[in-house]
């Protein structure tokens, strides 16, 4: 039943461009919103990606990916004058500079009544004009859907850590489940311990808070009924091609995970969350963690089957 239960993501979907001596040498489908749709997708999950983009070859790759992964484009999502572009420059060192071509607004989601989650994050959340019609849809939609939210800063597109943090923690406290890294951690709230960032994203109103850490596992919180608690989850030992995706993967199989448990889903789930302890959602994370194991064993960004993770 939880599998079924209808998931909309907002958020982008763009074309990653790699450059090479000035040329582009390939180019791949990604944005973190839409990776994470790409994810549920291959959960099982009845997703919907409400994105921007243009009638162009770029925009009708993105459209046949999504057909690929099984998530359904929402009407209107074609209506840019282009379809987003991230130009990564790769220097003699392996390193990428990025520089980024976008355009974003969020579409008319016409009528939401059937969504029981919807996720977003990421550029989309952020940038203006469309970060306040993110932010004002999120809250349309709260009363009748749990929130899940991944800030994933991109300090070269967001300005200063002082001025994106008011937005990252109206869109935080409007979410259910909120998962960043440790990256994401140190640049927004720089010298802070991480388990008091957690602390302070559920004192704002999240359920559950997630910080990954690459190698190290991740660390969450989870806001009882009494006081929130926090503990450590160890990475999963494995062969690492590359990380890219690694953590919208992460956030994929944690919003999955927690789906099928019954944490998400609409108003009852989240008194369900609220009430949870962290022994009840480890399992949760545990899926993440499994979902995103799997993703760095692959090239890119790939997105796990219920099949591979062995659920």
């Amino acid at each position: 039943m939880a599998a079924r239960t209808p998931v909309l993501v907002v958020g982008e979907a763009l074309i990653d461009a790699v450059m090479n001596s000035g040329e582009v040498t390939g180019e791949h489908v990604g944005g973190s919103p839409a990776n994470v749709a790409f994810g549920l997708g291959a959960l099982g999950h009845d997703v919907a990606l409400a994105t921007w983009l243009g009638t162009d070859d770029r925009g009708d790759r993105i459209l046949a990916r999504c057909a690929e992964a099984g998530v359904t484009v929402v009407p209107g999502s074609t209506a840019a004058e282009r379809t987003s572009v991230a130009y990564a420059s790769i220097d003699a060192r392996g390193q990428a500079t990025y520089r980024f071509d976008l355009t974003w607004a969020v579409p008319d989601l016409g009528d939401p009544s059937g969504i029981g989650h919807v996720h977003t994050g990421s550029i989309a959340a952020t940038i203006e004009p469309g970060g306040s019609q993110v932010l004002d849809a999120i809250r349309r939609l709260h009363d009748q859907a749990t929130v899940s939210y991944d800030p994933n800063m991109r300090p070269t597109l967001m300005g200063s850590p002082e001025v994106v943090r008011a937005r990252v923690e109206d869109l935080v406290s409007l979410s259910d489940v909120v998962k960043a890294s440790d990256e994401d951690i140190q640049w927004l709230y720089p010298g802070a311990f991480l388990p008091d960032v957690l602390r302070r994203w559920g004192d704002l109103g999240a359920g559950v808070a997630v910080i990954t850490r690459g190698g190290q596992g991740a660390v969450y919180a989870v806001r009882s009924a009494t006081t929130p608690e926090v503990t450590t989850v160890p990475a999963r030992a494995g062969k690492v091609i590359d990380t890219v995706g690694a953590g919208d993967s992460f956030m994929a199989g944690l919003i999955s995970g927690l789906l099928d448990a019954g944490f998400l889903g609409g108003p009852a789930a989240r008194i369900r969350l609220r009430g949870a302890g962290i022994d009840e959602l480890r399992p949760c994370v545990d899926r993440a963690i499994a979902t995103s194991a799997v993703t760095v064993g692959h090239a890119g960004a790939y997105a796990p089957t219920r099949v591979e993770l062995g659920i």
